[in-house]
């Protein structure tokens, strides 16, 4: 897109923008659903980061307010970005699924090879999952089990009993399949059309512009290259088809100069962008929490560069501002702020965040600088 910016911010307005979009500043009254819907995906590897990035949004949500969430169908477990599970929205998550389920990768040779699966035999594979889901979640080996009962499927069984995580993957993005509650931690894998919320997958010419739009709506301001980021590299959503669906929006978008970077907006968003100003809030989010990952740790307008090692290795980033300024860590009930940034300043601030962890943690916690 090289129209002429039409909006002219500072990255501070810009970044005070982000924070009321991802409901950091101010915190709002969210449900859990909606946390995860406006982020557009919450990354799941570590449940105890996901749990306090949904919660420090919505602090009033109760502990296991997400496995709760994920019980009753609020929210949806799959496969998604970067091949990693997620908790996404049912009712906006297929969106990401379709980008992701365009490669088509069960139709690759090697892997009908490796899992003498032809593209032919596929369409009958994922009705026989559906089938043996339909009395409820199973484990991965239990699947695999009852697929064996098909003489088609039965070389398949060392795979499941391997845990068959790349065999599972595009039966989420095709929709087939989510992941359910764990059963003695073992991952449940789930029929995602007995979900009354969930809608489908949407054809790719749909799916494609709305995820576009989404992502300026909670991360924009942005510059093209971090919608690639996101949806290119995370999904693996080829860059002409981003670039025509950016072009296909035409208007919905609106080009902002910030600070002589060329970033998009939602159109509907541009207003209130400009009348925005810059917030002095500090937040104390988990590792690899959206407000990072969404533009991408090489984006240093976010993380700047002498801190993205530590954000790309999961630590736990202090903002101020919207801007990574350094990392804090709880053992007990004592947390360790480092703050190579203006630490003494804002220590104000520091504690009034600290304040607010432990409300939402439901502990006495004291805040100190790291030495």
């Amino acid at each position: 897109m090289g129209a002429k910016s039409e909006v002219s911010v500072t990255w501070a307005q810009a970044l005070a923008w982000r924070l009321r979009r991802h409901l950091l500043d101010p915190v709002g009254a969210a449900s859990v659903a909606e946390v995860v819907g406006r982020l557009g995906a919450v990354l799941s590897m570590d449940e105890s980061l996901a749990d306090l990035a949904v919660r420090t949004r919505c602090p009033a949500a109760p502990p296991d307010a997400l496995a709760d969430a994920l019980t009753s169908g609020d929210v949806i477990k799959a496969f998604a970005f970067r091949g990693a599970v997620h908790y996404l929205s049912p009712a906006d998550g297929g969106i990401y699924l379709a980008l992701r389920a365009a490669g088509r990768q069960w139709e690759r040779r090697s892997w009908a090879e490796h899992y003498r699966l032809a593209p032919a035999d596929w369409p009958d594979f994922r009705a026989a999952v559906r089938a043996a889901l339909s009395d409820g979640p199973r484990t991965v080996a239990e699947l695999g089990r009852e697929l064996s009962k098909h003489r088609a499927y039965r070389h398949l069984g060392p795979v499941f009993d391997d845990g068959a995580g790349t065999l599972i993957k595009p039966l989420c993005w095709q929709g087939d399949v989510s992941i359910g509650p764990p059963r003695d931690g073992r991952l449940t894998l789930q029929r995602l059309d007995t979900n009354p919320r969930w809608p489908g997958i949407p054809d790719l010419d749909e799916a494609g512009p709305a995820a576009v739009l989404a992502y300026f709506r909670t991360y924009g301001p942005a510059p093209i290259e971090n919608l690639h980021y996101w949806l290119g590299n995370g999904l693996s959503a080829g860059g002409k088809r981003l670039d025509a669906w950016i072009d296909r929006l035409g208007d919905r978008l609106v080009a902002v100069d910030v600070e002589g970077t060329t970033a998009h907006i939602a159109r509907e968003d541009a207003d209130a962008l400009q009348k925005t100003a810059p917030s002095e809030e500090v937040r104390f989010l988990p590792g690899h929490d959206q407000w990072v990952m969404g533009p991408g740790t090489k984006d240093p307008h976010v993380t700047p560069p002498q801190l993205r090692d530590l954000m790309t290795r999961k630590a736990n980033p202090v903002v101020a501002g919207g801007v990574v300024r350094g990392t804090w860590t709880r053992k007990g009930d004592e947390i360790t702020v480092s703050r190579p940034d203006e630490r003494h300043r804002q220590w104000p601030a520091i504690e009034r965040e600290t304040g607010r962890l432990a409300a939402v943690l439901g502990r006495d916690l004291h805040a100190i600088p790291a030495a």
